[in-house]
Protein backbone atom coordinates (compact mmCIF):
# COMPACT_ATOMS: atom_id res chain seq x y z
CA UNK A 1 0.00 0.00 0.00
CA UNK A 2 1.01 3.62 -0.55
CA UNK A 3 -0.32 6.89 0.84
CA UNK A 4 -1.10 8.39 -2.56
CA UNK A 5 -4.85 8.47 -1.95
CA UNK A 6 -4.33 10.62 1.17
CA UNK A 7 -2.37 13.34 -0.62
CA UNK A 8 -3.96 16.73 -1.37
CA UNK A 9 -5.02 17.09 -4.99
CA UNK A 10 -5.60 20.81 -5.62
CA UNK A 11 -7.74 22.02 -8.49
CA UNK A 12 -5.75 23.40 -11.40
CA UNK A 13 -6.85 26.12 -13.75
CA UNK A 14 -7.60 25.16 -17.34
CA UNK A 15 -4.28 26.66 -18.45
CA UNK A 16 -2.33 24.81 -15.75
CA UNK A 17 -3.99 21.53 -16.65
CA UNK A 18 -3.20 22.00 -20.34
CA UNK A 19 0.45 22.84 -19.59
CA UNK A 20 0.88 19.83 -17.35
CA UNK A 21 -0.87 17.57 -19.85
CA UNK A 22 1.66 18.57 -22.53
CA UNK A 23 4.31 16.87 -20.40
CA UNK A 24 2.39 13.88 -19.10
CA UNK A 25 1.04 13.04 -22.56
CA UNK A 26 4.46 12.61 -24.14
CA UNK A 27 4.59 9.08 -25.57
CA UNK A 28 7.74 8.05 -23.69
CA UNK A 29 6.29 9.35 -20.42
CA UNK A 30 3.05 7.46 -20.96
CA UNK A 31 5.00 4.28 -21.73
CA UNK A 32 7.13 4.49 -18.59
CA UNK A 33 4.26 5.42 -16.29
CA UNK A 34 2.23 2.56 -17.73
CA UNK A 35 5.12 0.18 -17.14
CA UNK A 36 5.80 1.30 -13.56
CA UNK A 37 2.25 1.61 -12.23
CA UNK A 38 -0.07 -1.17 -11.11
CA UNK A 39 -2.48 -1.94 -8.27
CA UNK A 40 0.36 -2.30 -5.76
CA UNK A 41 3.00 0.20 -6.86
CA UNK A 42 2.78 3.80 -7.99
CA UNK A 43 5.11 6.01 -9.99
CA UNK A 44 4.67 9.76 -10.50
CA UNK A 45 6.47 12.59 -12.25
CA UNK A 46 8.16 14.78 -9.65
CA UNK A 47 10.08 18.00 -9.21
CA UNK A 48 11.33 20.30 -11.91
CA UNK A 49 9.26 18.89 -14.76
CA UNK A 50 6.02 19.50 -12.85
CA UNK A 51 7.16 22.91 -11.61
CA UNK A 52 8.26 24.12 -15.05
CA UNK A 53 5.18 22.75 -16.77
CA UNK A 54 2.88 24.68 -14.44
CA UNK A 55 4.95 27.84 -14.99
CA UNK A 56 4.89 27.26 -18.77
CA UNK A 57 8.69 27.10 -18.74
CA UNK A 58 10.61 24.64 -20.94
CA UNK A 59 10.69 21.07 -19.61
CA UNK A 60 13.82 19.14 -20.48
CA UNK A 61 14.54 16.52 -17.83
CA UNK A 62 11.68 14.44 -16.46
CA UNK A 63 12.24 12.64 -13.17
CA UNK A 64 10.03 9.90 -11.76
CA UNK A 65 9.47 8.90 -8.14
CA UNK A 66 8.33 5.35 -7.48
CA UNK A 67 7.43 2.92 -4.73
CA UNK A 68 9.23 0.21 -6.71
CA UNK A 69 12.71 -0.80 -5.60
CA UNK A 70 15.57 -0.26 -8.07
CA UNK A 71 15.72 -4.01 -8.70
CA UNK A 72 12.03 -4.07 -9.56
CA UNK A 73 12.38 -1.06 -11.87
CA UNK A 74 15.34 -2.72 -13.58
CA UNK A 75 13.45 -5.96 -14.03
CA UNK A 76 10.39 -4.32 -15.56
CA UNK A 77 12.41 -2.06 -17.85
CA UNK A 78 14.70 -4.83 -19.05
CA UNK A 79 11.73 -7.09 -19.75
CA UNK A 80 10.21 -4.30 -21.85
CA UNK A 81 13.43 -3.80 -23.80
CA UNK A 82 14.19 -0.41 -22.25
CA UNK A 83 17.83 0.43 -21.59
CA UNK A 84 18.75 0.78 -17.91
CA UNK A 85 21.73 2.81 -16.67
CA UNK A 86 22.60 2.49 -12.94
CA UNK A 87 23.40 6.18 -12.49
CA UNK A 88 22.85 6.47 -8.75
CA UNK A 89 22.12 3.15 -7.13
CA UNK A 90 23.44 4.38 -3.77
CA UNK A 91 20.56 6.86 -3.81
CA UNK A 92 18.01 4.48 -5.31
CA UNK A 93 18.25 6.04 -8.78
CA UNK A 94 18.29 4.43 -12.21
CA UNK A 95 18.13 6.11 -15.59
CA UNK A 96 15.78 4.59 -18.15
CA UNK A 97 16.57 5.50 -21.75
CA UNK A 98 13.46 5.53 -23.91
CA UNK A 99 12.38 7.50 -26.94
CA UNK A 100 15.79 9.09 -27.19
CA UNK A 101 15.62 10.57 -23.70
CA UNK A 102 16.89 9.59 -20.28
CA UNK A 103 14.46 9.50 -17.36
CA UNK A 104 15.78 9.31 -13.80
CA UNK A 105 13.65 6.94 -11.73
CA UNK A 106 14.21 7.12 -7.98
CA UNK A 107 12.65 4.97 -5.29
CA UNK A 108 10.81 6.94 -2.61
CA UNK A 109 13.18 7.70 0.25
CA UNK A 110 13.39 8.94 3.79
CA UNK A 111 16.50 10.23 5.54
CA UNK A 112 17.99 8.14 8.31
CA UNK A 113 21.04 10.32 8.97
CA UNK A 114 22.50 13.49 7.44
CA UNK A 115 25.80 15.29 7.96
CA UNK A 116 25.33 18.43 5.87
CA UNK A 117 26.93 16.90 2.78
CA UNK A 118 25.24 13.57 2.19
CA UNK A 119 22.40 11.53 3.60
CA UNK A 120 21.95 7.93 4.66
CA UNK A 121 18.58 6.94 3.25
CA UNK A 122 16.04 4.14 3.52
CA UNK A 123 13.44 3.25 0.93
CA UNK A 124 9.88 4.27 1.64
CA UNK A 125 6.41 3.70 0.24
CA UNK A 126 5.19 7.11 1.35
CA UNK A 127 5.04 10.00 -1.09
CA UNK A 128 4.56 12.36 1.84
CA UNK A 129 7.81 11.16 3.44
CA UNK A 130 9.56 11.55 0.10
CA UNK A 131 8.24 15.10 -0.27
CA UNK A 132 9.21 16.16 3.23
CA UNK A 133 12.90 15.37 2.63
CA UNK A 134 13.08 17.64 -0.43
CA UNK A 135 14.29 21.23 -0.38
CA UNK A 136 11.57 23.67 -1.51
CA UNK A 137 7.79 23.38 -1.65
CA UNK A 138 7.66 24.19 -5.37
CA UNK A 139 9.99 21.23 -6.02
CA UNK A 140 7.77 18.73 -4.19
CA UNK A 141 4.90 18.57 -6.66
CA UNK A 142 3.94 15.24 -8.23
CA UNK A 143 1.80 14.37 -11.25
CA UNK A 144 0.37 11.18 -12.70
CA UNK A 145 -0.23 10.05 -16.27
CA UNK A 146 -3.61 11.81 -16.37
CA UNK A 147 -2.08 15.18 -15.31
CA UNK A 148 -3.54 14.90 -11.81
CA UNK A 149 -1.46 16.99 -9.41
CA UNK A 150 -0.48 15.74 -5.95
CA UNK A 151 0.67 18.39 -3.49
CA UNK A 152 1.87 16.97 -0.14
CA UNK A 153 3.48 20.19 1.18
CA UNK A 154 1.26 22.95 -0.28
CA UNK A 155 3.74 23.83 -3.01
CA UNK A 156 1.21 24.88 -5.66
CA UNK A 157 0.18 28.08 -3.91
CA UNK A 158 3.82 29.00 -3.31
CA UNK A 159 4.53 28.36 -6.98
CA UNK A 160 1.61 30.52 -8.06
CA UNK A 161 2.87 33.34 -5.83
CA UNK A 162 6.45 32.62 -6.95
CA UNK A 163 7.44 32.44 -3.30
CA UNK A 164 10.47 30.20 -2.79
CA UNK A 165 9.97 28.51 0.55
CA UNK A 166 11.84 25.72 2.31
CA UNK A 167 9.81 22.65 3.29
CA UNK A 168 9.22 22.69 7.03
CA UNK A 169 11.96 24.29 9.12
CA UNK A 170 14.46 26.10 6.89
CA UNK A 171 17.47 25.54 9.15
CA UNK A 172 16.71 21.82 9.38
CA UNK A 173 16.59 21.54 5.59
CA UNK A 174 19.89 23.39 5.24
CA UNK A 175 21.66 21.31 7.88
CA UNK A 176 20.73 18.21 5.86
CA UNK A 177 22.77 19.59 2.95
CA UNK A 178 24.49 22.96 3.11
CA UNK A 179 24.47 23.18 -0.68
CA UNK A 180 20.82 24.13 -0.28
CA UNK A 181 22.02 27.62 0.64
CA UNK A 182 23.25 28.10 -2.92
CA UNK A 183 20.23 26.32 -4.33
CA UNK A 184 18.00 28.74 -2.42
CA UNK A 185 19.56 31.70 -4.22
CA UNK A 186 19.66 29.94 -7.60
CA UNK A 187 16.00 29.03 -7.44
CA UNK A 188 15.13 32.51 -6.23
CA UNK A 189 16.98 33.96 -9.22
CA UNK A 190 15.14 31.65 -11.63
CA UNK A 191 11.64 31.20 -10.25
CA UNK A 192 10.77 33.72 -7.53
CA UNK A 193 9.22 37.15 -7.87
CA UNK A 194 9.35 40.12 -5.56
CA UNK A 195 11.37 40.07 -2.36
CA UNK A 196 13.23 37.02 -1.14
CA UNK A 197 11.60 34.86 1.55
CA UNK A 198 12.73 36.34 4.88
CA UNK A 199 12.73 33.04 6.78
CA UNK A 200 14.80 31.29 4.15
CA UNK A 201 17.23 34.19 3.89
CA UNK A 202 17.72 34.35 7.67
CA UNK A 203 18.43 30.60 7.78
CA UNK A 204 21.00 30.88 4.99
CA UNK A 205 22.79 33.73 6.76
CA UNK A 206 22.80 31.90 10.09
CA UNK A 207 24.26 28.71 8.59
CA UNK A 208 26.54 30.13 5.89
CA UNK A 209 29.67 28.69 7.54
CA UNK A 210 28.40 25.23 6.58
CA UNK A 211 29.42 25.98 3.00
CA UNK A 212 33.07 25.61 3.99
CA UNK A 213 32.59 21.86 4.44
CA UNK A 214 31.43 21.30 0.86
CA UNK A 215 33.68 20.26 -1.99
CA UNK A 216 34.83 22.87 -4.49
CA UNK A 217 33.26 20.76 -7.22
CA UNK A 218 29.77 20.88 -5.70
CA UNK A 219 30.03 24.60 -4.98
CA UNK A 220 31.41 25.37 -8.44
CA UNK A 221 28.69 23.37 -10.20
CA UNK A 222 25.93 25.17 -8.30
CA UNK A 223 27.62 28.55 -8.66
CA UNK A 224 27.77 28.22 -12.45
CA UNK A 225 24.05 27.44 -12.54
CA UNK A 226 23.38 30.56 -10.48
CA UNK A 227 25.43 32.69 -12.88
CA UNK A 228 23.12 31.58 -15.72
CA UNK A 229 19.89 32.29 -13.81
CA UNK A 230 17.43 34.96 -14.92
CA UNK A 231 18.04 37.36 -12.03
CA UNK A 232 21.64 36.40 -11.39
CA UNK A 233 23.08 39.91 -11.03
CA UNK A 234 20.64 41.19 -8.43
CA UNK A 235 20.71 37.88 -6.56
CA UNK A 236 24.50 37.80 -6.33
CA UNK A 237 24.44 41.44 -5.19
CA UNK A 238 22.05 40.42 -2.42
CA UNK A 239 24.33 37.55 -1.43
CA UNK A 240 27.30 39.91 -1.28
CA UNK A 241 25.36 42.39 0.83
CA UNK A 242 24.54 39.63 3.33
CA UNK A 243 28.12 38.31 3.46
CA UNK A 244 27.24 35.06 1.73
CA UNK A 245 29.88 35.11 -0.99
CA UNK A 246 32.89 35.29 1.31
CA UNK A 247 33.01 31.52 1.88
CA UNK A 248 32.50 30.57 -1.77
CA UNK A 249 35.39 29.36 -3.88
CA UNK A 250 34.07 28.80 -7.41
CA UNK A 251 35.93 26.25 -9.50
Amino acid sequence: MTDIDTLPRPTLSADETERLHRVTARPAVQTLLGLLNDEKDRTLIVGGAVRNALLDDPVADIDLATTLTPDAVMERASHAGIKVVPTGLDHGTLTLVHGGHGFEVTTLRKDIETDGRRATIAYSRSFREDAERRDFTMNALYADAQAMLYDPVAGLEDLRRKDLRFIGDAQTRIREDYLRILRFFRFFANYAAGDINDTGLAACIALKDGLTGLSRERIGHEWLKLLMARRACETIALMQDKGLTETLVPV
